[in-house]
């Protein structure tokens, strides 16, 4: 005779209480880690006031990601693009829209980078070194303008078997290394790291035809990031010389060129921009009280010590806590080196207010895009 199980007398009587639901809109280049991470946190079964809390995933572009949420398609409780230049961008279309930002990037407790990864410049070793050297110093862009705009390519460097310069990098439209690449040209340009202006931007023809110069050199621009590390290590100086990329994609895949084209290094440029993966609670009418706190929970675990070593030993990402060393053993940071790898990065160039960022990307959109 089969047993007949009964529910709990007290499940009868008190239903479980209904979980907190956070959705999560992401970019993609962090996925691997923050699903890794929703699973741990689901294992310390969180609650928020005797509820449970369930993170809800979904990846985004992460342009895409806020002009989803300013168009109101998209409805998330916590968003995490790829650096502050989108929240910076939000922040400002948002108060221009709804006469209130939807973001507060000022406010720690509830926005803050949870990783971070400059953008650097891979590169073919041999080829770098006829143009700049073992050390890019502050005329690294100018030179690499330079070098793109000579109609005789590597045969003005004594290579003329090389044939053109090959340099690449993403859509800013579409893809955050982009835009950042766009930003760091455009810093370089000026001799500057901070206070950047629309002024900057829209008064100066000396810049605006070196920009278009610069940018139409470039064959196409892509979507992914990752795209272009995959294409310069399958198909090698014939396709590129340099991309630009970010420092934990290219240590994912160094290993991957080993043996192929020459040696592929990772070169810093003068000053960088981070992409810092913020994480930021939206203040929005369908964001509650509860959903808030149960966001900022899990933003606790996100920095917390044993996911930052994750995130570094596993993905090659830099902490945010200043506690976890990027020299320590398994480190990714030490095994590549050799590669060009450094601990200490370049000065970061400050993140423009939105209005300058949209002025930027509005100039390549009516001058570049193709």
């Amino acid at each position: 005779m089969r047993a007949i199980a009964y529910a709990p007398l007290r499940d009868l009587i008190i239903p479980s209480p209904k979980p907190i639901v956070v959705s999560v809109l992401y970019s993609t280049e962090k996925a691997l880690w923050i699903e890794q991470a929703v699973e741990r946190f689901a294992d310390t079964r969180p609650r928020i006031g005797g509820r449970p809390v369930e993170i809800e995933l979904e990846k985004s572009g992460s342009r895409e990601m806020y002009l989803a949420v300013l168009d109101g398609e998209a409805h998330p409780d916590l968003i995490s693009p790829a650096s502050m230049l989108q929240i910076s961008l939000l922040e400002d279309l948002s108060k221009s829209k709804f006469g209130r930002p939807v973001v507060n990037p000022l406010d720690e407790d509830t926005c803050r980078p949870v990783l971070t990864s400059p953008v650097i410049i891979v590169a073919w070793k041999e080829r770098a070194d006829v143009l700049w050297g073992n050390d890019p110093n502050g005329s690294m862009w100018r030179r690499m303008h330079d070098a793109l705009v000579d109609p005789k390519g590597w045969e003005s460097y004594g290579h003329g078997e090389w044939g053109y310069i090959k340099f690449g990098h993403t859509n800013p439209l579409k893809s955050n290394s982009g835009f950042q690449t766009l930003l760091l040209m455009t810093y370089n340009y000026f001799e500057k790291i901070d206070g950047l202006t629309s002024a900057n931007i829209l008064s100066d023809p000396d810049y605006q035809q070196w920009l278009i110069e610069f940018e139409s050199t470039i064959s196409k621009f892509g979507d992914s990031t990752g795209t272009y590390m995959d294409e310069i290590i399958s198909y090698g100086p014939s396709l590129y010389d340099f991309v630009t990329v970010y420092e934990a994609t290219a240590i994912g895949q160094l290993e991957n060129a080993v043996g192929k084209y020459g040696e592929l290094r990772i070169y810093y440029p003068p000053a960088t921009s981070l992409s810092d993966h913020p994480f930021c609670v939206l203040q929005a009418d369908w964001v509650t009280v509860e959903k808030a706190q149960a966001a900022r929970l899990f933003l606790d675990f996100l920095t917390d010590k044993e996911m930052q070593e994750l995130a570094l030993l596993e993905h090659g990402f830099r902490p945010v806590d200043p506690t976890v060393p990027l020299d320590q053993p398994g480190s990714p940071f030490l095994r590549y080196i050799d590669n060009g790898v450094k601990l200490q990065i370049p000065p970061q160039v400050e993140v423009p207010r939105g209005d300058v960022l949209q002025t930027l990307l509005d100039f390549w959109q009516r001058n570049i895009q193709r």
